[in-house]
């Protein structure tokens, strides 16, 4: 039995479908995130796992109880919000206990609580500052404590480190991780920050008009997308459209305009796909280069980076391909206006099933 299930839960407003009859199982101690790009539904959804918004139809089980009408306060379920709510008045100590006091639990056991959250988040000597007092990172750590404090069996969290600059979220990303592992709660976070996800999450749901669209771990949603709109939402993924030549147990020919694509997959002879191709698995060869698997073009424009190049490729027969080229010490960088063949090998081809 799945620790958190979700079954055919849909919610409305008006005439809109928020959340569209989305089926989802996490497991007890997951770290698993909902990710999609501003109105796919993934807010709502995490306040109906919340009890903020009711389903119009379907169920949510938690720890095999259902807990679909159960009101926010009853329910064994915290929230981490985007804007981390701490109250200005009170100082960390008072803000990590806030829930407690408000559940009648002894002044000893809070005063015990609040200094294991603290230690938790290393936040053991700001015990007495005010938030005002913080900086960003130490503001989610506060709230994180506050959310934790109550053991709840379930820790929503709301774009968490969203209003952090990138490398203090970076640093902010590795402690969450490391404080989910240590307390083995269940952590289902939203955010529209592909790399976030990436990054922390054991698996990824990802979201598209209300619905679930693919959920796996982070290399099956990346590597392995379903259809157009996870490979290009989730990285830097090249599209190219052709038709099936030869179908067998091996593989596929696919016959594109400026290429001929040998990939794994399976479709009929004759059918109509689209195959998505990665930036970082392309690589670009001397021009004049032929066989499978390439397509001939002009560099366009190059890109600095700092660890890498990126470069875009008008092809001969139209279109363009985008490439992720590392930046080695030593090597020439790509000059634009020159002749080139964008390869890859067949692995790198994934043909989309919907």
């Amino acid at each position: 039995m799945s620790f958190l299930a979700v079954e055919g839960v849909r919610k409305r407003f008006g005439a809109t479908v928020a959340v569209d009859g989305v089926d989802l199982a996490i497991a007890k101690g997951e770290l698993f995130a909902l990710l999609g790009g501003s109105g796919c539904g993934k807010s709502t959804l995490l306040r109906c796992l919340a009890g903020f918004e009711t389903p119009d139809e379907g169920r949510i089980l938690l720890d095999g109880q259902d807990i679909t009408a159960t009101p926010p306060y009853a329910r064994p379920v915290n929230m981490m919000f985007q804007s981390y709510a701490l109250f200005p008045h009170m100082d960390v100590a008072s803000n990590v206990g806030f829930g407690l006091r408000q559940d009648g639990l002894p002044k000893p056991e809070i005063a015990r609580r609040v200094e294991e959250m603290l230690a938790l988040v290393q936040l053991e000597r700001f015990g007495g500052r005010r938030p005002a007092q913080l900086s960003g990172g130490q503001r989610a750590r506060v709230a994180l404590a506050r959310a934790l404090a109550k053991r709840p069996l379930l820790l929503l969290l709301d774009e968490p480190l969203s209003a952090l600059d990138r490398n203090l979220r970076e640093a902010m990303q590795r402690e969450l991780v490391g404080i989910q592992h240590r307390t083995g709660t269940t952590f289902v976070v939203v955010t529209h920050d592909q790399q976030e996800a990436l990054a922390m999450a054991s698996r990824i749901g990802v979201m598209d008009r209300g619905r679930l669209v693919q959920v796996g771990t982070p290399a099956e949603v990346y590597e392995a997308p379903n259809s157009r709109f996870v490979a290009t939402f989730l990285g830097a993924a090249n599209i190219l459209e052709g038709t099936v030549t030869e179908a067998g147990p091996d593989g596929l020919r696919i016959a594109t305009p400026g290429a001929e694509i040998v990939a794994p997959g399976r479709a009929e002879a004759g059918a109509h796909i689209a195959v998505a191709l990665r930036a970082e698995h392309l690589r670009i060869e001397p021009a004049g280069a032929a066989g499978p698997n390439r397509a001939r073009g002009t560099l366009r424009d190059v890109a600095y980076r700092g660890e890498g190049f990126t470069v875009h490729v008008a092809l001969d027969a139209g279109g363009e391909l985008r490439v992720s080229r590392p930046n080695r010490r030593g090597a020439a960088p790509p000059v634009a206006g020159e002749a080139v063949t964008v390869a890859w090998d067949p692995d790198a081809a994934v043909v989309l099933t919907a």
